[in-house]
């Protein structure tokens, strides 16, 4: 597949400790919850106080258009409709398609603000993060575009139950890929039927569709979700270890696994704490 990724053979590469020291170097530059500003006023203008659109790390394209039609008083699908008159500044793997470039951050609108404007603003500003020396260098390193770069952090926003786990959840994407395993992630399979759930029943791995990572090896053909930076960031330097398997059993007990065995008995755990919960009355309001 075009978008597969595919080891490096016999690259050169940055050693982790040069890596996460670039990586570093770049996010104390950059900040983490970045306040994206806007050229909002045109010369002589009063200034206008700007209302606060906030994105989430890990929202996907549908609902960053349905907030800002929300935020600007538009008509449900204005957003969606400006995509393609927009001449967002996407690379050419994406097709025109900004899924993963509608960067997560704080973006001030005021009524003059138009969906073209700030869809371009949240593209030029994924380009800018994903441009940095260390995000940059380590994809790199890694052979993957930015694109691809952009595609993996998705998968990691999606599937890591806190930030801490990022580098783990990476660690096994990568393991895997360099074994020509599947991916096997629900998070793409959520994305091909459009939900989002713990639950994956066996049906779901079998559906025809590119981003069955069940099916289909490599990375899926475009992101999922909106990464950020720390996302990013694990995506190119990943923690080490031989991983190959996680499931996230209960809130903030996320086990991870490189063998095939232990990983059944972390996922026995899980199916028993969602039986139990199931099977427990709610309570009486």
């Amino acid at each position: 597949m075009p978008h597969a990724y595919q080891p490096p053979q016999r690259r050169s590469r940055l050693t982790r400790r040069g890596r996460l020291l670039l990586l570093f170097t770049a996010l104390l530059g950059l900040g983490l919850g970045a306040t994206v500003l806007l050229p909002l006023l045109s010369p002589g203008e009063a200034p206008e106080k700007p209302r606060q659109l906030l994105i989430p790390e890990g929202w996907r394209a549908a609902q960053v258009y349905a907030a800002i039609d929300k935020e600007l008083h538009l008509p449900a699908g204005t957003t969606a409709s400006a995509v393609a008159t927009a001449e967002l500044p996407l690379p050419a793997e994406a097709k025109g398609n900004p899924e993963g470039y509608l960067f997560p951050a704080t973006y001030p609108v005021t009524p003059k603000t138009t969906p073209a404007a700030l869809l371009g603003t949240m593209v030029r500003t994924a380009n800018q993060k994903l441009a940095t020396k260390a995000v940059a260098d380590g994809g790199r390193a890694y052979g993957m575009t930015p694109y691809q770069t952009a595609t993996l952090a998705s998968i990691i926003e999606a599937e890591a139950d806190n930030p801490a786990d990022m580098g783990k959840v990476a660690r096994v994407v990568h393991n895997r890929l360099a074994k020509s395993m599947p991916l096997q992630m629900d998070s793409t399979l959520n994305y091909a039927l459009n939900r989002n759930t713990v639950d994956t029943r066996l049906k779901d791995t079998r559906i025809d569709h590119p981003f069955n990572t069940y099916e289909h090896r490599g990375l899926p053909p475009a992101p999922i979700d909106s990464p950020g930076l720390q996302a990013m960031a694990a995506a190119v330097a990943p923690t080490p270890g031989d991983w190959l398997f996680f499931v996230t059993v209960k809130p903030g007990d996320t086990r991870f696994s490189a063998g095939y065995e232990e990983h059944r008995k972390h996922v026995a755990e899980f199916n028993r704490l969602r039986a139990a919960a199931a099977a427990t009355p709610l309570p009486v309001k």
